[in-house]
């Protein structure tokens, strides 16, 4: 008997101990597991591109935007232009909805100094773009600090735009939200008109049209003047809709809504309506299977990458629209039901593909682990779907935009999910889903590779990170692959909840950490895999 076991050099420590002499390093996870600490600024982006309004497996959504609080104004005391840059970057179509960055405009602008208070500016209309936009934020900071001299001018200037039809437009469709009227933000805010087109939109604001004008007062106000005229003649939506260019949200409350209507208002709906709408206008047979030439416009649009970009259509919306359309109307909130048009669920796959920047094929070796443990089958934010769901139609589309690649999942083994480029996102997503069970234990990728000599260039893990249940750590089981089969493997971890762990090892030059639901995250995997970052 002797204690050589114990007192010999250990290469490997379970993970729910600290790995010995990098405590200081290293903080413990809601899981129990111990990782590395990802720091402020990595905790920032997670928050600001997958949001923390949701519960986690973990972690409730009280808890979750307390520490997305406590992130941001610590961000701000450091560095408030750095925080204006992140919440810009968040909010130009890469979040999954444009509520976190909004949230944490707020808490910029209660930042102390004045270099805070002139980020908050600048930035404002960048992200505050729409009516929606710009009453949830009232929301907010009348919860959080009130109507100070910043805050003021702020929504002044966005109510007195100098582009009249453009914030006509935008007072028309969103005429309340969140417990706001737009007569309550010029009240509020005391804005005068610096213009005559000002001035009449906000007197019909304030008291409406009793007499509806005679001729339309302006081209500015040109929408307004046909929402009035049809109020008045209900019965003539088609002319209202035609004439008015009229949106689903003008027309839709005031007029009589029938199939021709909806075919006026589809000829020109934006392309973020046309995703939310497609199975209602599926149930009114303005889509059907024989209706090609609106079948062709929904290829046109829906299929088109600059549409998708310009649109700031995040791909998450997509997978949520596909993943609804083919339900018939049994997911979402939606109380209608329709049978889902075939080519118009092909459509929809190719835009997710699209919604993703991807290029050409790097020619390297790819390895796909996705988290399939219990904690991946928790929803993510209101979209419908699960952390699992997600993490596999990104790594299905950096897979496709390659040619050597495997994808598996892991848990507490590495599992074989029979996923290949071929899929369909929709059969990918049903493959993965059905394997939600087991702890986490990221390490097993790595043993797997061992004993089957697997060279890959790049491994790719899709998780929220919380590794608990190993018998060593994800970078010790990584430090072993590169001794063992591939010195230069270059390991990348994509982290798809808002928690402030990582399991790259800071140390570690060929390990990288990217938030989770960017767009961009296949196009950069590509790129550090062909070593350009």
């Amino acid at each position: 008997m002797n204690y050589n076991f114990f007192t010999k050099n250990k290469t490997t420590t379970p993970q729910n101990q600290p790995i010995p002499g990098r405590e200081a390093e290293m903080i413990k996870g809601r899981s129990g597991g111990w990782m590395f600490n990802a720091g402020i600024w990595q905790m920032l982006r997670r928050c600001l591109l997958v949001g923390t309004a949701q519960s986690t497996y973990y972690a409730g959504k009280q808890e979750l935007t307390e520490d997305f609080v406590a992130v941001v104004k610590q961000a701000v005391a450091e560095n408030p232009s750095r925080v204006a840059e992140e919440i810009l970057y968040a909010s130009d179509g890469r979040a999954i909805n444009n509520s976190a960055p909004i949230f944490a405009l707020v808490l910029l602008s209660m930042g102390e100094t004045p270099e805070a208070k002139q980020a908050f500016g600048e930035i404002f209309p960048q992200v505050v773009r729409t009516g929606s936009h710009f009453y949830e934020w009232l929301n907010y900071t009348k919860s959080l600090r009130g109507f100070g001299k910043i805050v003021r001018e702020a929504g002044k200037t966005w109510l007195s735009r100098e582009d009249v039809k453009g914030l006509a437009y935008q007072l028309l469709k969103y005429q309340q939200r969140q417990g706001f009227t737009n007569r309550d933000a010029l009240r509020l805010f005391h804005v005068k008109p610096p213009t005559e087109n000002h001035r009449q939109l906000y007197e019909w604001v304030v008291k409406g049209w009793a007499e509806l004008p005679s001729e339309i007062p302006s081209q500015a106000l040109a929408q307004i003047w046909w929402y009035e005229w049809l109020k008045r003649n209900p019965s003539e939506t088609h002319q209202a809709i035609l004439q008015g260019r009229l949106t689903h949200e003008m027309a839709a409350p005031v007029g009589n809504m029938d199939k021709q209507a909806w075919q006026l208002l589809f000829q020109e709906m934006p392309i973020g309506a046309m995703l939310r709408n497609l199975g209602s206008l599926t149930e009114l047979g303005v889509l059907r299977a024989d209706e090609t030439t609106n079948l062709s416009r929904i290829e046109a649009v829906l299929n088109n990458k600059e549409h998708l970009r310009k649109g700031r259509i995040h791909p998450i919306d997509v997978l949520k629209a596909l993943k609804t359309y083919e339900s018939g109307g049994r997911l979402g909130r939606s109380k209608k039901t329709w049978s889902p048009v075939p080519r118009i669920v092909d459509i929809l796959e190719k835009a997710v593909e699209l919604s993703f920047d991807v290029v050409e094929p790097t020619g390297k070796v790819f390895m796909h682990a996705v988290d399939v443990s219990g904690s991946m089958g928790s929803l993510v934010a209101d979209m419908g779907l699960s952390c699992c769901e997600i993490a596999t139609t990104m790594a299905l589309v950096t897979a496709k935009a390659e040619k050597n690649y495997m994808i598996r999942g892991f848990a507490t083994e590495f599992r074989e999910l029979n996923i290949t480029a071929k899929d369909s996102f929709s059969s990918a997503v049903q493959k993965a889903s059905n394997q939600n069970f087991g702890g986490t234990d990221a390490s097993v990728a790595y043993d797997w590779m061992i004993k089957n000599k697997f060279k890959a260039d790049v491994v790719c893990f899709w998780t929220d990170s919380e590794s608990w249940a190993g018998y060593k750590h994800p970078s010790q089981a990584l430090a072993e692959y590169r001794k063992k089969v591939n010195p230069d493997v270059k390991a990348v971890y994509v982290t798809l909840t808002p928690y402030r762990i990582t399991l790259v090892d800071p140390q570690d030059p060929l390990s990288w950490d990217l938030a989770g639901f960017d767009p961009g995250t296949p196009r950069i995997i590509q790129m550090l895999a062909q070593g350009e970052l």
